[in-house]
């Protein structure tokens, strides 16, 4: 591997689609090791030697959804789901699971890497130099990527931690829809993705205190942030 390389764990089944995959991405400085069980690969993602995990749902001897259960246990290595089973309940289990994307197959390897590149962004970019930014009991360190919530730490995703920075930066605000997917995908936000819906509705829960939430719904506008 060169310096600058990252390394991408691949836990699939499809040998030859791995194998296409790895050629692939090694064309654009990314060394990718394959599983080909879901057992295997929660071993080696657990050892935290990777950058990124692409994780497919149908495995043998341990699903893709259970290994990302117990990954979730330990380890906050971004994992983006790949799967042909494309029904929305799949998808929100995935993202419910701790899952930063989703990728129905098939799909175009372009894609896949501009996906695996902005999860890379959000996950390891440096924020030197920024304050801890606070609002309604919940602080943010985004140097050290840290949350804690009425004193105590909170369990975020990486994407997760992201929309919070957002929406905490913009406190009594309404962020809409579009710039929220502009700021995490670089792109506008579909009528038809769901994957920042089941977001935010996995961060209302965690903050959730007494049946109230900070975060708001801006019918038609988008989300706003308690002060």
């Amino acid at each position: 591997m060169t310096p600058s390389a990252r390394s991408i764990l691949l836990i699939e089944d499809d040998v030859e689609l791995t194998l296409l995959m790895t050629d692939y991405f090694r064309q654009f400085d990314f060394e990718v090791e394959a599983a080909h069980d879901g057992r295997t690969g929660l071993a080696r993602a657990l050892e935290g030697a990777h950058d990124l995990v692409i994780l497919d749902v149908m495995l043998p001897v341990l699903d893709g959804f259970e290994v990302l259960r117990q990954l979730r246990k330990r380890s906050t290595v971004p994992v983006i789901m790949l799967t042909a089973r494309v029904a929305g309940p799949d998808r929100v289990a995935g993202l419910n699971s701790g899952a930063d994307d989703y990728l129905p197959k098939p799909f175009g390897p372009e894609e896949l890497l501009a996906r695996i590149r902005a999860v890379l962004r959000r996950t390891a970019r440096p924020i030197s130099g920024n304050a801890s930014i606070e609002a309604a009991g919940l602080r943010l360190d985004p140097d050290k990527r840290l949350a804690t919530y009425r004193g105590k730490p909170l369990e975020v995703t990486a994407f997760q931690f992201d929309i919070l920075e957002i929406l905490v930066r913009a406190a009594g605000r309404t962020v809409s829809r579009d710039e929220l997917a502009a700021a995490l995908h670089q792109r506008p936000a579909s009528p038809f993705e769901r994957s920042l819906d089941v977001h935010i509705s996995h961060l209302r829960r965690k903050l959730e205190r007494d049946g109230e939430t900070p975060i708001r719904t801006v019918r038609g506008a988008g989300y706003q942030f308690s002060k």
